[in-house]
């Protein structure tokens, strides 16, 4: 597995009752990007996702959105 350091946003959505994953640095694609029936499913969901999209951006030219840290407050 590639180590990446984008953000993964996980939440519950009582809509669609599982836990839905953004990807915040992906912009340009729809969010939320993939889900999961359990919380380590949608991590291991969004882990796949990012690894997919990074080979997507490569392959289409584009670049790499930069990784933003968090702000702690």
């Amino acid at each position: 597995m590639t180590q990446t350091k984008y953000r993964m946003v996980i939440e519950w959505s009582e809509e669609d009752q599982c836990y839905v994953v953004s990807l915040p640095e992906f912009d340009r694609v729809m969010q939320p990007v993939t889900d999961g029936q359990t919380y380590e499913e949608a991590a291991k969901h969004g882990q796949e996702a990012i690894e997919s999209l990074m080979e997507f951006y490569e392959a289409e030219g584009w670049t790499l959105p930069a990784p933003q840290m968090m702000q702690m407050v």
